[in-house]
């Protein structure tokens, strides 16, 4: 993401001699505004911009454009490329605000959070050196299901496909211009090139899994910035002219009109998680984005007036600032566990703070290097130390040392932070009463089952209705001391993640004879082959409880087999997830949604229950304290009571 033209203030063109004069085109300014909107809206959760990740898209579509658009008018010109001279502005005009965010974000974690600084020092690094999205993808890191508190320079993995792009681009071009200079042929293989990369994207995702490794690679992101460089070849800026018929110019701003109005309901409608996106939406965006890209450098479009009003304007150019500080702000001021939904106040707050940075940084950081501030200071410092200091060694090298230093200085005093949570720590808490099934009926799942008897009665719960989300038991409730019953958890499996096992002694003591099946991290895409073998083992019951999804996202095919399988038990029970990650919304909604159409399922909503209580779990927010296990335990038992009656 970032700002590709000349730097205009007021409407006025500032002339950098470095590079030939290019018309101004305020309509993307304007795009820049809407792209990096969408962003900061996904980043803050709001409903209404689930596929806000789709700016980074438009984005790449933008840069991939105007990128070609410069080489080749410079090609024109001149018949050559200088590449250092292109590398160099490339350098200039990125690198020091993104330093200057790096290192304020590593002061800020070496005060408030040493050994959290310590754990990213590898993302400071992969981030200086342009290659994080390889980083993230070597090292598993996943963009929509990792635990723990999320990395405040997690974002910049799209600068750093940019960045790639911009090494490797304008020798393709140099080499393209001179073995096929016809036009045609250049926008065949460029489109060539993005048909491979949206190929390989289909072939690399895997339905129902984590996305992340096809959204962070540049293999299967590149093609946006090739469809851009595609239109930039057959659609140069400076052979546009305002002189065209007022039926093409209706033609032209109806296309603009349509495309942008098709991207911000996909902005609404679309989410990560969604098969579409990777089967070719993500293509279909570009392809969107590249129609109003066109529209909106035409001359004569009107369109381009309206995205080119003063609001759009000033937010589109400060654009790469606002996207490098706004994930930090949002990242480093929200809360380690928070139950309490919506904060408008903080999201104020963190916009705002957002925005000054942004506004700060375009002033006294980019604009004053991009007019030669570092030239200045390099001629003083060289004159004075009577050294020849290369600018790129200040703009790399000496920022590096400095954060790798930072970075390290905390290892001594804290160790590293771990992704996820210690479970075996967590669980050590307990003691439950369990007889182990046979191993030969298990893998590294932990199945388990209850003999002993309870030393607490029983919570009733009200008969629900198919589907239901049913209401929390009293807390005077949840305290209270059961009687003696028999067994009531015969019958009765229970299959989910870490959070059923967290939650396994109490459901335990309150359903004696159940079957519980947990396991750390398991997907909801692994739940029919642990029915299966349930099953052909005999432990199966007439009640099944399924809690999966705090791990990740599945779709809705999945969850239909999984409780058409299920046709046969008398009572699904399944419970919605409370996790603060963006997938925890598309997982209840999907859970609401497809139990309706099952008669024997029915929903228990832990997610509302659970709200305003910070104090059931962990700093992860997920995995659950003893009060929260014991809440959840008697929330689960109600129900099945009520079934026994």
């Amino acid at each position: 993401m970032k700002e590709m033209k000349i730097t205009y203030e007021n409407g006025t063109q500032k002339t950098d001699n470095s590079i030939p004069s290019r018309r101004y085109m305020p309509g993307l300014d304007g795009l820049r505004a809407l792209s990096v909107i969408a962003v900061i809206a996904y980043h803050l959760d709001l409903g209404w911009a689930q596929g806000g990740l789709l700016g980074v898209g438009i984005f790449f579509v933008l840069s991939g454009y105007l990128i070609t658009d410069q080489i080749v008018s410079r090609w024109q010109k001149d018949r050559r490329l200088d590449l250092k001279d292109f590398w160099m502005r490339r350098a200039r005009r990125l690198l020091p605000a993104m330093f200057v965010m790096l290192a304020f974000t590593a002061l800020w974690l070496l005060l408030f959070d040493r050994s959290r600084l310590a754990a990213l020092q590898g993302d400071f690094i992969s981030v200086t050196l342009y290659f994080n999205n390889w980083w993230l993808i070597f090292h598993n890191v996943s963009y929509f299901e990792s635990f723990g508190p999320p990395s405040p320079i997690g974002h910049l993995w799209s600068l750093a496909i940019e960045e790639q792009f911009y090494l490797i681009w304008p020798l393709v071009i140099i080499v393209g211009l001179r073995l096929a200079r016809q036009r045609g042929k250049l926008i065949v293989m460029t489109l060539a090139g993005a048909f491979i990369s949206a190929l390989a994207m289909a072939l690399i995702y895997q339905p129902g899994s984590d996305p992340s490794r096809v959204y962070y690679g540049t293999d299967t992101r590149v093609f946006a910035l090739l469809i851009g460089a595609a239109l930039a070849f057959a659609w140069p800026s400076q052979n546009l002219t305002r002189e065209i018929s007022r039926r093409s110019r209706n033609i032209l701003d109806l296309s603009g009109a349509i495309g942008l109005l098709v991207i911000i309901l996909m902005i609404w409608r679309t989410n990560e998680y969604g098969e579409f996106l990777y089967y070719g939406g993500l293509v279909l965006l570009s392809i969107l984005s590249a129609i109003v890209i066109a529209v909106l450098a035409h001359p004569a479009s009107r369109l381009a007036k309206v995205m080119g009003c003063k609001p759009l304007r000033w937010i589109g150019v400060r654009s790469y600032s606002i996207y490098i500080w706004h994930y930090p702000v949002i990242i480093l001021t929200n809360p380690t566990v928070d139950t309490g939904g919506f904060d408008g106040v903080r999201v104020l707050l963190q916009l705002g703070a957002s925005i000054l940075l942004a506004a700060l940084s375009w002033k006294f950081i980019e604009e004053p290097i991009r007019h030669g501030l570092l030239r200045r200071l390099r001629q003083k410092l060289s004159t004075r130390l009577r050294v020849n200091i290369r600018p790129v060694f200040m703009m790399i090298w000496v920022p590096l040392v400095v954060l790798f230093i930072s970075c390290n200085s905390t290892v001594e005093e804290s160790a590293s932070v771990d992704a996820s949570t210690d479970h075996s720590a967590i669980n050590d808490k307990f003691e439950p009463m369990v007889t182990p099934v046979d191993p030969k009926d298990k893998d590294d799942s932990t199945v388990i089952e209850v003999t002993a008897k309870p030393s607490v009665k029983p919570v009733i719960a009200e008969k629900p209705e198919t589907p239901e989300i049913v209401d929390p038991p009293k807390k005077s409730e949840v305290q209270a001391q059961l009687k003696e019953t028999k067994e009531t958890g015969k019958g009765v499996t229970a299959i989910g993640d870490s959070v059923i096992l967290d939650a396994a002694p109490y459901l335990q003591e309150m359903l004696p004879g159940i079957v519980i099946d947990g396991k750390v991290g398991r997907q909801m895409s692994q739940a029919q082959e642990v029915v299966d073998k349930l099953r052909a083992n005999g432990k199966l019951g007439s009640r099944v409880i399924i809690n999966l999804g705090t791990n990740g996202s599945f779709n809705s095919k999945q969850l239909r087999q999984l409780l058409g399988s299920l046709d046969d038990v008398q009572k699904i029970v399944l419970v919605n997830t409370r996790v603060p990650r963006k997938w925890q919304d598309t997982v209840n909604s999907l859970l609401t949604k497809v139990a309706a159409e099952f008669p024997n399922a029915m929903i228990v909503d832990w997610h509302s229950s659970s709200e305003g209580h910070n104090s059931y779990f962990y700093d992860d927010g997920v995995h659950l304290r003893r009060e929260g296990a014991k809440f959840y335990a008697s929330l689960v038992a109600k129900v099945i009571q009520e079934e026994k009656r």
